[in-house]
């Protein structure tokens, strides 16, 4: 009869999901870099490139810490974002509206780990394993205080450029009262999901269910079906 596994054995696996989740995203970061016009936003990615490289450092030190093998496992929920995110980066919009796209982009991705390292941090906290929740709780600070950013440069510039693009206003014509609808913001990390703000088309990022965490952290027991 086989062992069941236990919630150590879900942790790692989790954790080696997160790990794949990072390396596609140090692929993909260049790639955004290269195709975002705003110099705010270029800086921006180029800042959380450099954080990712050091949160897969942080990764590498838990599984040491616990004694297990450093390994990824290949992340399908990661791996489809970026798919989508690549495919928006290949139409043919204006400069503000492509900036648009890539913070939304981005913010798929940003919530989709703080859900994951809300997960890893529970369970962490759950069997005791306080060096472990002290490295994730780095990682999950700064997926937070990027998501936070890219909600900064979206509503201070990208958005407002985006849509007058979108509904120019003619020489001498008085501005309608009406404004942009705003989207429905997401809870997740820090609250405020910029690609929603101003946008009905732009989706928010999927977050996984399962049981919530304390202390305002996205938390479950159950990886997304887009994963799996």
């Amino acid at each position: 009869m086989a062992t069941e596994g236990t919630l150590h054995d879900a942790f790692i696996d989790e954790l080696r999901d997160v790990y794949n989740a990072e390396q596609q995203i140090t692929k993909a970061l260049p790639k955004m870099i290269k195709a975002a016009t705003s110099p705010e936003l270029k800086e921006a990615f180029n800042a959380h490139l450099e954080e990712t490289r050091q949160q897969i450092e942080r990764l590498e030190q838990v599984f040491e810490g616990l004694e297990e093998k450093v390994r990824g496992k290949k992340c399908d929920g990661m791996a489809g974002i970026i798919a989508e995110g690549q495919n928006a980066m290949g139409e043919d919009f204006d400069d503000p509206t492509l900036d648009a796209v890539l913070v939304a982009s981005a913010q798929r991705v940003e919530h989709y780990e703080m859900a994951a390292y809300g997960t890893l941090i529970a369970w962490a906290e759950a069997m005791g394993h306080d060096d472990a929740v002290s490295l994730l709780q780095e990682n999950l600070g700064e997926e937070k205080a990027t998501d936070e950013k890219l909600t900064q440069l979206a509503e201070s510039g990208i958005n407002p450029q985006a849509a007058e693009r979108a509904h120019p206003q003619a020489d001498g014509e008085e501005e309608e009262d009406e404004s942009p609808a705003r989207g429905s913001r997401s809870t997740s990390g820090s609250g405020r999901a910029a690609s929603s703000t101003r946008s009905g088309k732009t989706r928010t990022a999927s977050s996984r269910s399962g049981s919530a965490t304390s202390g305002g952290r996205s938390g479950n027991g159950r990886r997304s079906t887009a994963r799996r």
